[in-house]
């Protein structure tokens, strides 16, 4: 159980790390949505790597982030039956969740995202317009990896939810056989 709880952990914690990293780079994309929106109306003009870095920054921080709203339950659901459901029938819904929806789309689209993001590493993909970000094959390899770190999370999730139904307390802080 300690090893379980130990990959819980450090699944938890990569996600957090990646998380306050992601939040560095939301602001740092407010700061080029900012500069170029001061270059175009003081200025009158813009310049196609700022674009593409806005939308670039943007999918990263979706992408990347994905994980760490799911390890701080942040992801949008339907809580008009939820938040009136007990601990056990919520530990229920949400390890079903993680088998039966959450760990096979991530590996659909882990499985089917890891060659179009190796094609495009292959061949050093690059922006197609001039002045582009030259380095597109960054943001398609932030497909896969992002949908690994949603399915992680998704395993400890699912180990948490299965302890709260088996009564094992996951925290050492927590009484043995805690009614849920």
């Amino acid at each position: 159980m300690k090893l379980i709880r130990n990959i819980c952990i450090f699944i938890d914690a990569l996600n957090t790390l990646v998380g306050r990293f992601v939040a560095w780079a939301t602001a740092l994309l407010v700061a080029v949505v900012f500069v170029d929106v001061v270059m175009r109306y003081l200025f009158k003009t813009s310049y196609v790597f700022t674009q593409e870095f806005e939308w670039q920054l943007f999918a990263f921080i979706f992408l990347m982030g994905a994980g760490y709203t799911l390890l701080l339950d942040g992801h949008v659901r339907v809580d008009i039956f939820y938040q009136r459901m007990s601990t056990r029938t919520r530990a229920w819904v949400n390890l079903l969740g993680v088998l039966f929806f959450l760990i096979p789309g991530c590996l659909m689209i882990i499985i089917t995202s890891y060659g179009f993001a190796m094609t495009s590493f292959t061949i050093l993909e690059g922006s197609p317009d001039p002045g582009g970000i030259p380095y597109r094959w960054l943001i398609k390899s932030c497909i896969p990896v992002g949908f690994i770190l949603v399915l992680l999370q998704g395993v400890s999730m699912g180990i948490k939810n299965l302890f709260t139904l088996l009564n094992i307390p996951f925290n050492k802080d927590e009484p043995e056989g805690k009614k849920a």
